[in-house]
């Protein structure tokens, strides 16, 4: 999230892609830092995939992906 604090800091927008299982962690860390950065939760767990299942959780998230940086909150 400081990567993602930095480039907003230089309107340069950004976001992160991380699974379900990490919302909580991700809201506790947006609140100790008060920022909340765009990203986009997929499904979990993603280690053990085929690639062909990541691929199809990639091509889910895609739009949302593109939406983030493109048209940032």
């Amino acid at each position: 999230m400081h990567d993602i604090m930095d480039l907003e800091s230089r309107g340069i927008p950004g976001g992160y892609i991380l699974t379900e299982e990490f919302r909580e962690a991700d809201l506790a860390q947006a609140r100790a830092l008060g920022f909340s950065a765009n990203k986009v939760f997929v499904e979990h767990p993603i280690q053990d995939r085929t690639d062909a299942e990541m691929a199809l959780i990639a091509e889910r998230a895609f739009a949302e992906v593109v939406a983030m940086i493109v048209t940032p909150e």
